[in-house]
Parts: C-alpha cells; sequence; structure tokens
C-alpha cells in the first residue's frame, strides 16, 4: 500500500492541471439522475471533454447498466487488493466515457487506517490529473463518506422534477449542502416536466426558496421533457442522447450542457495540480475525522 500511494505521488509530480468536479444529487430517488448523470457526461464527451463517471449509489448503482456495461472490481477492490491497479477498477465505455463503482467502498472506510485513506486520496488525485471532468452520481440514500466526497466537488447539480415531494426534498439536500458549506455553487435541473412552462415553473420555485430562505443565489441550468425516448433507451441500453439524438430530451440536453459550459466561460476549468480545492477539501475531510 505504501508502494502504491508512492508511485501515485510520482505521477502527479507531472501533471500541471486538475479535472473540473460535478456532484449530482436529488433529494429523493426516481427523479431520472442517473440518466441524466449518464447523457450529461455522453454531452461533454461528445464535446472533446475526457470525463469519468462515479457511481456512489451504494448496492444499487445502475451507470454500467444504462452505458450496457458491467462491473467486477470497485473502490473496495483497489483500496483491500494490492495487486489492483488503478486501470483495473476503470471501465472504459463503448461511448467514450469512463466509470467506477464505489460499491460498498466508502462505506467500509471507518476501518481503513491512514496508509488506506492516503492511497484512496492519492488516487483520487491522480483521476483528477487524468480527465477533464470528474462527475459524481449520487445515490439517494448517501452514507457520511459519500457526503463527504460531495461536500469536496466544485459544482453541484441539483436534479428534482415537478412533484411537491421531489421539490421539497431537493430543497431539504440543498439546505443539508449549504448548512455545511455556504460556498456551494449550485445548478437546477427539473427534469421529467411535461410542459416548458411547468419545468421553468418549478425551478424558478426552487430558486426563489433558496433566495429567500437561505439567502442562496443559485444558477437555473434547465429543464429535461418528460420522453418516452427515455424508457425506450434504458430498456435498450443505450443512453437517449445516442440512440435517439433528435429527441426533444436528447435537444433539451444538449442545451443543458452549452448552457452549463457557457457559464463556465471566462473562468478555468483547470486549475494547478498543487491547489486543487477538491482534493484539499477532500484531504481535510477524510484525515480529520
Amino acid at each position: 500500500m505504501k508502494d502504491q500511494a508512492e508511485t501515485l505521488r510520482v505521477k502527479l509530480g507531472k501533471s500541471t492541471s486538475i479535472a473540473k468536479t460535478i456532484g449530482i444529487v436529488s433529494g429523493k430517488g426516481g427523479v431520472g439522475k442517473s440518466n441524466v448523470s449518464v447523457n450529461f457526461s455522453l454531452s461533454l464527451s461528445q464535446k472533446g471533454k475526457k470525463v469519468l463517471l462515479f457511481d456512489l449509489d451504494i448496492g444499487m448503482g445502475n451507470v454500467h447498466i444504462l452505458l450496457g456495461g458491467h462491473v467486477k472490481k470497485s473502490i473496495a477492490t483497489f483500496i483491500n487488493d494490492f495487486d489492483t491497479e488503478l486501470n483495473d477498477i476503470i471501465y472504459d465505455s463503448k461511448y467514450g466515457i469512463s466509470y467506477i463503482s464505489v460499491g460498498t467502498g466508502l462505506n467500509e472506510m471507518a476501518e481503513w487506517d491512514k496508509e488506506h485513506i492516503e492511497a484512496f486520496l492519492y488516487s483520487m488525485q491522480e483521476l483528477q490529473a487524468r480527465y477533464d471532468f470528474i462527475i459524481f452520481d449520487m445515490g439517494a440514500g448517501a452514507s457520511r463518506n459519500t457526503l463527504n466526497l460531495l461536500m469536496s466537488v466544485d459544482d453541484i447539480f441539483v436534479v428534482t422534477t415537478p412533484e411537491t415531494t421531489s421539490l421539497t426534498d431537493a430543497y431539504s439536500m440543498i439546505k443539508f449542502i449549504h448548512l455545511k458549506d455556504p460556498n456551494k455553487n449550485y445548478f437546477l435541473i427539473c427534469n421529467r416536466a411535461i410542459s416548458m412552462k411547468e419545468g421553468n415553473e418549478t425551478i424558478n420555485r426552487l430558486q426563489t426558496v433558496g433566495k429567500k430562505f437561505l439567502n442562496k443565489e443559485m444558477s437555473i441550468l434547465g429543464v429535461l421533457p418528460e420522453d418516452s425516448s427515455v424508457r425506450k433507451a434504458v430498456k435498450s441500453q443505450i443512453p437517449f442522447l445516442l440512440i435517439y439524438p433528435r429527441s426533444q430530451v436528447s435537444t433539451s440536453l444538449l442545451n443543458l450542457t452549452n448552457q452549463y459550459l457557457l457559464h463556465q466561460n471566462g473562468k478555468s476549468i483547470f486549475v494547478s495540480s498543487e491547489r486543487s480545492p477538491f482534493f484539499e477539501r477532500l484531504r481535510k475531510i477524510f484525515l480529520v475525522r
């Protein structure tokens, strides 16, 4: 394990920039968050970005299913098996993005010693040096350690639907994160809207409530419509952006991606690997427990 961490340090010494990190959350399950995560990742890939997608839904991860792939190894395998290399747990989809399953690895972190945690942290830092974007698809029932990852990311996408319970739970998630870190950047998405009017009203309400009760400005990213293409794509295990590229939901998803990248215009997506906000926050959280 010590040699593994040292190898990572050597590799990192050659890196000059790191990836942007994004956490995609919802207040409850069943809002289509994983579909948003997968197709958003693919849309970035289509723009020439190198993307790694983390499936953080412990025990119920389905990113590999949506991508028509499989997983046999996870973060836990990498940490606990000396013979497992970082590349062994990264799966390259045939659609141009890579993905990793966390499995139960982070739940087991309470049993890790400092050496295990150091290896995990340096592996995360190496991944930042290899990709343009690292996207974390948060599970609805998040554990303490997956929430620690969430608290470390640069930007947070909040996915809701027009249902009142979904909207309420999305606000609760924002409030929970905000109380821990008031400086987080939020981007709001309404998924499965019957109409653009309904979708816009939904995220406008969420934005207004956040401003009123948390005094927090949040950016509206876009609306994704209810579309039968999504259900058909899931059944075929091919992302809707690829199998139905001209569908309304695919067009909306591409607009959403353009909106996010436009928001980044004028900002540096990459920063020095020696001053990674994500890595420094992650290191502080996991080593000071």
